[in-house]
């Protein structure tokens, strides 16, 4: 006689992308609609909802308590993207904007998912409470006694502050918190206007619209230094996170390692995109000079991730994927 034997499906993890039509929340839902095990929701706001197939998508404020309270209740996984966030300009001339907003959203985010159980949430932090510094910096080259650079006073001690509220929570819950501090982030959705975007994505705009045999503006001398990780990475450690992380917080960098300057990635982006282009340098522009780049031996250590896509690679998919997509 045959037995027949049932085999329960797993039961799929519902997964929170906060901030889903944000740059690294839309390559984070395209990256995770590819897996069967989860069942994923979106929050929008502001922006107008992008309809991803199978994707449930919320219209949450989330600085609003009843508001995330809703949107959390019932999701194993909550992936919190949303953010406000702007280039040099705003840093230097209203840095206020990355404070207040910030940590209300998180604190109100946090605070819930510790209330609903959430299995676990994972939170990017940055680098801007680190030192400008000629060799890749390690996750505890940062100290609570330590300074931060004045630009970054107020936004670089708010992520400070919220990733000590993660450590929190994971000590008296059941919630597994995840901060990654990551580098400078590009590729697909980046924010590609000139007021608001990064050095990348304004460099990507300046060339792709220039005429051959112009001239681009540069702001600054262009001798600072970035570490630039393609987004694919970051959505990549994500996913290692989810299904490795075993402790209840972990603080990683998360970074490409190499630094290279504001100038030879404008060399860089100009030489791919096949035109020639003169590159005139404004010192009249605001400009951050430090040179930054991330160790992140713990992150490969502790979940196996590397980057994966070498920074001419990046270019070439960035500069694909505009002339596709926006051009």
């Amino acid at each position: 006689m045959c037995s027949i034997i049932k085999k329960n499906k797993m039961k799929k993890k519902k997964i929170l992308v906060c901030g889903s039509t944000g740059f690294i929340g839309r390559n984070t839902i395209e990256g995770l609609v590819k897996r069967d095990d989860f069942e994923i929701y979106g929050t929008y706001n502001k922006r107008d909802q992008i309809d991803y197939p199978g994707v449930v998508m919320i219209k949450v404020d989330l600085t609003n308590k009843n508001q995330v309270d809703m949107a959390i209740e019932g999701k194993n996984i909550i992936i919190q993207l949303a953010s406000t966030t702007s280039g040099a300009k705003d840093i230097i001339s209203k840095p206020y904007i990355h404070v207040t907003d910030n940590a209300v959203m998180n604190s109100l985010i946090f605070r819930s998912a510790y209330e609903n159980e959430v299995q676990q949430l994972i939170f990017p932090s940055c680098t801007i409470m680190y030192q400008s510094s000629e060799t890749p910096l390690k996750e505890n080259d940062f100290k609570l006694d330590d300074k931060i650079n004045p630009i970054y006073f107020g936004a670089g001690w708010t992520k400070v502050y919220l990733e000590q509220m993660c450590d929190f929570y994971s000590r008296i819950g059941n919630t597994k918190f995840t901060v990654f501090r990551h580098s400078n982030i590009y590729g697909p959705y980046d924010k590609f206007d000139l007021e608001k975007s990064h050095v990348f994505g304004a460099t990507i705009t300046k060339v792709m619209y220039a005429k051959n045999g112009s001239k681009i503006p540069v702001w600054g001398t262009g001798e600072e230094e970035r570490d630039l990780l393609y987004v694919s990475d970051i959505v990549n450690f994500i996913e290692k996170a989810i299904d490795k992380q075993k402790t209840n917080y972990e603080l990683v960098n998360v970074g490409y390692g190499k630094p290279i300057s504001v100038r030879n990635l404008v060399k860089k982006i100009v030489e791919k995109s096949g035109k020639n282009l003169e590159i005139e340098y404004d010192t009249s522009k605001p400009t951050i000079k430090t040179t930054l780049s991330l160790d992140s031996t713990y992150a490969k250590d502790t979940f196996g991730w590397v980057p994966l896509v070498p920074l001419d690679l990046g270019i070439e998919k960035t500069i694909k994927w505009y002339r596709e997509n926006i051009q």
